[in-house]
């Protein structure tokens, strides 16, 4: 892999990390579209692309900065006996969102890695997350819960519930935060507290598998000299998913209804169109 292609990559992650549109399904997707000689299959590629969510990783926590001093004073008992029972409660309600990703990513894990370098599947996959978006909202739509739900209101079944839909994302093609936000949205949060509450949850697992992959990224041998690809790539795709998650908390908290839409249309008409490219 070359700088510049391990940079364009970046800038993909970086930009459909946090869009409801799968990072991962474009990481697997452009490289095998544009015939780039990347062994998508390899022991060090999977491990690369995570390594670019260390990078996203201090995205969200630059930019949900005083979500996260607000939890932390909360656990250690700082503050109005109120705000530490809330901000423990939330603190409790991100841990237990995050078991069945952590579970079912441990039991599956070789399984998982073979499907990431496919490209096909992953088209039809970002199909599927269309559909997923679109009749997500649908079904929202007509429940009968409260759009404007708080996130501290949520009880552990909401967040089991919410931390189910995550492990999707397993699946290439599926997108973490859209499986997320349509999940909390269905419990009853509207689409900015559900995207709040998504890229929440998304950090600790994003962190630790960015962590993880770095140390496997290093136990294969990887001189330092090829870190530097993944070092620039990692600064440029945290630069980007910045960005994207100041662009959505707006997007969502001005476009409550059929927020899920142009990212549906796009996972389909994208999904198809790669599919058939592939194909042929």
């Amino acid at each position: 892999m070359t700088t510049l292609q391990a940079l364009l990559i970046a800038l993909i992650q970086g930009l459909t990390e946090l869009f409801p549109v799968s990072s991962l399904a474009h990481a697997v997707i452009v490289p095998a579209l544009l015939h780039w000689h990347i062994d998508q299959r390899g022991p060090a590629f999977l491990p690369f692309l995570v390594t670019l969510h260390l990078g996203t990783a201090a995205a969200l926590l630059a930019y949900f900065w005083r979500d996260w001093i607000a939890l932390a004073q909360g656990v250690l008992g700082m503050g109005p006996p109120e705000t530490v029972r809330e901000s423990r409660h939330i603190t409790l309600l991100i841990i237990l969102a995050t078991i069945p990703a952590v579970i079912l990513g441990f039991l599956f894990e070789s399984f998982l890695r073979r499907l990431f370098g496919t490209p096909e599947i992953a088209a039809l996959f970002l199909v599927v997350n269309g559909l997923l978006l679109f009749f997500g909202d649908r079904l929202r739509r007509g429940a009968p819960a409260s759009i404007h739900r708080p996130i501290a209101t949520l009880t552990w079944q909401d967040a089991i519930a919410i931390g189910l839909w995550q492990c999707t994302a397993f699946i290439p093609g599926m997108s973490r935060s859209g499986a997320t936000i349509i999940g909390g949205v269905l419990r009853g949060i509207d689409h900015q507290g559900a995207a709040r509450f998504s890229f929440l949850i998304g950090t600790p697992i994003i962190v630790a598998a960015g962590v993880e992959e770095t140390l496997h990224l290093h136990k294969l041998g990887i001189t330092v000299t090829s870190w530097t690809p993944a070092i620039l790539a990692a600064i440029v795709a945290g630069v980007t998913a910045f960005a994207s998650t100041a662009f959505l908390m707006r997007y969502f908290r001005s476009h409550e209804q059929w927020a899920m839409g142009p990212f549906a249309l796009y996972c389909v008409i994208a999904g198809i169109a790669s599919f058939a490219l592939l194909y042929v």
